[in-house]
């Protein structure tokens, strides 16, 4: 069971000079369901190495399980810091993909040619594609073999525009997550702000916010167990 996990690596917040990156929970999350259940799991990103942390994420607040056992984990964090470039990503190599969350992706993973085509190969080979709070914008342009847009039609969520506002970042980010899995024909829903939400249709599956991000990770396993 290989997975792959794809990260960030846009460092910066708009045009405000602070930093942003991925959420560390929606990336330790996963990692740990994966690593528990015996997956062989590969990182990587768009420029490869150490992919930037969003600060907020790390603030004492943001902690959890996971979080706290990452930075118990000298090999989990020898992972992270060496993450492979996108280009050098073979879609056939892999069982799965999960993209974790953080504003980070809305800038570089979004318009990525490396990752659309990954994740057109991989929901093309029925593989579980999936992403969770930010990271569902990262389909934005990706299509479905048929030539449709990928989320056209599909039962989707991602971070709602409620959340956006509460973090006060509506007039930041390039896009809203939510508007955009509408635009795009996504058939999208929502839990309430924060709770754990995710949605599976066929392969993809997609979670609202942090609190999704394990059982995102979850639904993935399920279906490679199937």
């Amino acid at each position: 069971m290989k997975i792959l996990i794809v990260l960030t690596s846009h460092d910066q917040l708009g045009n405000t000079g602070k930093k942003t990156g991925f959420w560390l929970e929606e990336f330790t999350s996963p990692y740990y369901v994966f690593k528990d259940a015996g997956a062989d799991i590969t990182l990587a990103s768009p420029q490869g190495g150490q992919p930037p942390l969003d600060p907020k994420s790390d603030d004492p607040a943001a902690q959890s399980e996971t979080t706290r056992r990452f930075k118990q984990d000298p090999e989990a964090q020898a992972a992270l810091a060496n993450t492979l470039p996108l280009s050098s990503i073979a879609a056939e190599d892999y069982d799965a993909v999960f993209y974790p969350g953080g504003h980070g992706p809305l800038w570089d993973l979004a318009e990525d040619r490396d990752s659309i085509a990954l994740i057109e190969a991989m929901y093309a080979a029925g593989k579980p594609t999936a992403a969770v709070c930010h990271g569902p914008g990262v389909f934005r342009h990706a299509k479905a073999p048929d030539g449709s847009l990928l989320v056209q039609g599909k039962s989707v969520t991602g971070f709602a525009n409620t959340e956006e506002a509460a973090v006060e970042l509506t007039d930041i980010v390039p896009f809203l997550v939510e508007d955009e899995l509408k635009k795009n024909g996504g058939q999208y829903s929502k839990a309430a702000d924060w709770q754990s939400y995710t949605i599976q249709d066929g392969n993809l599956i997609t979670g609202q916010n942090p609190a999704s991000s394990e059982a995102g990770a979850q639904a993935v396993l399920h279906q490679l167990r199937g």
